[in-house]
């Protein structure tokens, strides 16, 4: 399978495998994403999802040997553009910490993809690019969101005008992505990362990933809903076990988590 859900403890990876193609996404590949993400965020021992390709790079787009059939007529490529948008979109939304492992190409809907994850690291010498003015084509809505919540209106503009390639270094400088590093260290810093949130309490980061989506859907006041997640938290078993711990100095144990 081009596309697999791997796990190790609370740890899954969502990996893109077609080496050959630098990782290239297929119509296939996007179908499958949301049902794999379905699966790891219904299973409850796992706390983490890393994204990662295979050979050397993450993904280097969609796979443009497809695009005559995918393209034909405007019925099609309604079709495939709901599936590629459902596929981000449902990364987006995955309820638990997502994080980006990123070498070589991130270009494309390679870069959708990472940005679609809650935090991407990346090595030394990986490339980023959105490039869909090379194409004739346009950003949807949501993914210019994502870029534009990352770098900011002007760098977007200058990333999507241009269709231009960035280094590494300057990806980090603009809020592409959040960390470098040299390309020996990319797997150690990202499984150190994801022990690190798996340590913390897994309730603790679902509910602060929903309370950004809503800050970034417009939400500025508390709300009903809001309340309660602040209020629910004191009666849940995180907090049982981080306030017991506190009480007894002792590390907290969050690997039972309930919630």
């Amino acid at each position: 399978m081009d596309i697999r859900l791997e796990r190790d403890g609370a740890i899954a990876t969502l990996l893109l495998d077609r080496p050959d193609k630098r990782n290239a996404l297929t119509e296939a590949m996007w179908t499958a994403m949301p049902s794999l993400l379905d699966e790891a965020a219904q299973d409850d021992a796992v706390r983490v999802l890393i994204v990662s390709g295979t050979g050397g790079h993450f993904a280097s787009g969609a796979d443009i040997t497809e695009f005559e059939a995918v393209y034909a007529t405007p019925e099609r490529a309604q079709s495939y553009s709901r599936a590629v948008a459902g596929a981000l979109d449902a990364l987006a939304d995955f309820p638990k910490p997502a994080l980006a492992r990123i070498e070589g190409a991130c270009v494309g809907a390679g870069c959708g993809i990472a940005l679609a994850c809650d935090l991407r690291f990346a090595a030394d010498g990986a490339r980023f690019g959105v490039t869909p003015a090379k194409l004739g084509l346009v950003y949807t809505l949501n993914d210019t969101r994502r870029l534009v919540e990352a770098v900011g209106v002007p760098a977007a503009k200058d990333i999507l005008f241009s269709a231009r390639l960035l280094e590494a270094a300057e990806a980090l400088s603009v809020g592409l992505i959040d960390r470098l590093m040299a390309p020996g260290d990319l797997g150690r810093a990202v499984a150190d990362y994801a022990a690190l949130l798996v340590s913390r309490s897994g309730h603790s980061a679902k509910v602060a990933k929903r309370m950004i989506a809503m800050i970034q859907n417009g939400v500025t006041g508390e709300t009903e809903e809001t309340r309660a997640l602040f209020l629910d938290a004191f009666s849940g078993d995180d907090f049982a076990e981080g306030y017991r711990a506190f009480l007894d100095k002792r590390t907290p144990d969050f690997s039972k988590d309930k919630t």
